[in-house]
């Protein structure tokens, strides 16, 4: 399901090539492989777009390492190897790193176990007339751990996949504007981790906050403050790359409610002749999901409306699942085993939006300098690991930073030679004509 909002026209002074921002919201590892496929898609259909070159990026939970590591110049195609066909030469990714128990977490608790079972024996011996069972059943809720599975694990593994064949863990080096999103836990409040002031924060802990799910990991200290995921004040967190004066904004967004197709009607026995007829009869964990589903999915549209009228000169391009696809929405939100299927299914989704809407998208891409590939878009039968080439050769830790090196020495000299009063750009690409008419009109297509 694509979304997309139509700019208005503005005064363009002396660009050297359109700005592009990429915001990528949160999900769980599902989440973050539905994502992985959408990316992989336009890398793939759209001519002149380099998701490794973007001049702003935004990610939230399981997106916020995607867009750290297209920040870091790891481009789709590797990431499907790491993650989906396991024949990276650079990363080996093994889905236990992400699921080990908190085991310091669970002793952590337990040790003030014999001292809360000490105060509980003695308000029952002393004042046994004051006490209360609900009050007493509250004091060992301390003794519940705020987290099944180890982060710090998590953030091992992102540590050395970001310092390792030129890359970067510091914001501060990365040559691009890269935010991650986490919540502070005792305030409620939106960090933006890469913006000024939080700037000095590793990004593998960065992306280890904005993750930290509560119930699922531990939160996260940074600074003396405990942090959690980030899709819990929005879901995309795009102002972050639309305050940065770009031209197009690129969204992914991994979640959306499940649509049965009728409201749930059916007969008086409540069949519908559908294997998933009633997702009440999926238990609590459907009626959660669903639920979490329509928080996160409103919010997106809240937001989506917002934006289209606090920044009307940017286009906007919001990529969704299809609302009524069953086998997304029962898919374990934290399985690891289904992840290529998973990957698979937003790959070709995001292609067929692509298709089905090229009419309108090729002319507001055209504004951006780019082309929707015909050959790729219409053909229905590709799939996302036949289009992955043959794995290049690995370049050494020296080579990899000599390419880096040489790559920002490319840019600085494209801005040298920029018209006074650019806008500076970090794609190696072609601007776009600016077009004189654009109109301000917000289209859902679906």
């Amino acid at each position: 399901m694509l979304s997309a909002h139509n700019a208005q026209a503005r005064p363009r002074k002396g660009s050297d090539g359109p700005r592009i921002g990429l915001a990528v919201a949160g999900g769980g590892p599902i989440g973050g492989m539905y994502e992985l496929g959408a990316l992989r898609a336009l890398d793939e259909a759209l001519d002149g777009l380099d998701l490794t070159r973007l001049d702003a990026y935004v990610g939230v939970s399981s997106g916020a390492f995607l867009a750290a590591a297209l920040a870091n110049r790891i481009d789709t195609a590797q990431m499907c190897r790491i993650f989906i066909t396991g024949d990276s030469d650079d990363v080996r990714f093994r889905p236990e790193t992400f699921m080990r128990p908190a085991v310091y977490e669970y002793m952590r608790r337990a040790a003030s176990l014999p001292r809360l079972t000490l105060e509980c024996w003695q308000a029952l011996l002393f004042s046994p007339a004051s006490v209360r069972w609900p009050d007493l059943i509250a004091r060992f809720g301390g003794l519940v751990p705020t987290g099944l599975f180890d982060n710090e694990q998590v953030e091992r593994f992102l540590r050395d996949v970001f310092t390792r064949r030129g890359r970067s863990n510091d914001f501060r080096k990365l040559g691009t504007d890269l935010y991650v999103v986490a919540v502070d836990l005792d305030s409620g409040d939106t960090v933006r981790f890469g913006d000024q002031g939080w700037d000095d924060v590793p990004i593998s802990r960065a992306i280890q906050a904005s993750a930290a799910l509560p119930g699922l990991y531990p939160p996260v200290a940074i600074h003396g403050r405990q942090f959690v995921d980030g899709a819990l004040r929005r879901t995309m967190h795009a102002s972050a790359v639309l305050d940065k004066d770009i031209d197009l904004m690129i969204g992914v967004n991994p979640l959306v409610a499940f649509n049965t197709g009728d409201g749930g009607a059916g007969d008086a026995s409540g069949e519908r002749g559908s294997e998933h007829a009633r997702l009440a009869a999926g238990g609590l964990p459907a009626v959660l999901s669903q639920t979490f589903r329509s928080l996160l999915q409103s919010r997106m549209q809240v937001g989506l409306a917002r934006y289209a009228r606090q920044y009307p000169h940017v286009d906007q391009l919001v990529f969704e699942p299809n609302p009524d696809d069953g086998e997304l929405f029962f898919t374990n939100a934290f399985s690891f085993a289904a992840r290529r299927r998973i990957c698979e299914i937003a790959y070709r989704n995001t292609l067929d939006d692509l298709h089905r809407h090229q009419d309108v998208l090729a002319p507001q891409l055209a504004r951006h300098g780019i082309r929707l590939r015909t050959e790729v878009v219409d053909d229905r039968t590709r799939t996302l690991v036949e289009g992955l080439s043959a794995p290049a050769s690995r370049d050494t830790d020296t080579v990899a930073e000599l390419k880096r090196a040489l790559d920002d020495v490319d840019r600085i000299v494209a801005r040298g030679n920029a018209k006074p009063g650019a806008r500076s750009r970090t794609r190696g690409r072609p601007g776009a004509k600016s077009s004189a008419t654009r109109r301000p009109a917000r289209k859902p297509l679906v």
